[in-house]
């Protein structure tokens, strides 16, 4: 069984995965800087919706991309599983990130966990 990509949605995931990084990183720098505890969880929220999205979005674009010889199907409760785990293990990593102390161990901890969630 051999499988093609259409190149036109490869190029669409790439775009997505730039832009959600450039945004996930401002969100990231605006939460760490945020002064008050209200402000500080909305942009965490916002980041967190944000790049889990993204993220979510890039790969689910790289899925379609990619014709198979049979048909597919999607199953939409695992698919929303799959969306909210992005947006979660995306807040904890920006929860990290935006704490006053940021050590090695935190930051492993952090990435991993992202990691496994995407």
């Amino acid at each position: 069984m051999v499988g093609t990509y259409s190149f036109g949605l490869v190029l669409l995931s790439i775009a997505v995965a730039f832009l959600a990084s450039y945004i996930a990183v401002d969100l990231a720098s605006r939460v760490a800087a945020s002064k008050s505890g209200t402000s500080a969880r909305y942009w965490l929220v916002g980041g967190a919706l944000t790049m889990g999205t993204g993220i979510w979005s890039m790969h689910f674009i790289g899925m379609l991309a990619l014709h198979l010889p049979l048909e597919i199907s999607y199953d939409i409760p695992i698919t929303l599983v799959s969306l909210f785990t992005a947006i979660i293990v995306s807040g904890f990593a920006l929860h990290v990130i935006s704490l006053s102390v940021l050590s090695l161990s935190r930051l492993l901890i952090a990435g991993t966990l992202m990691g496994i969630g995407i």
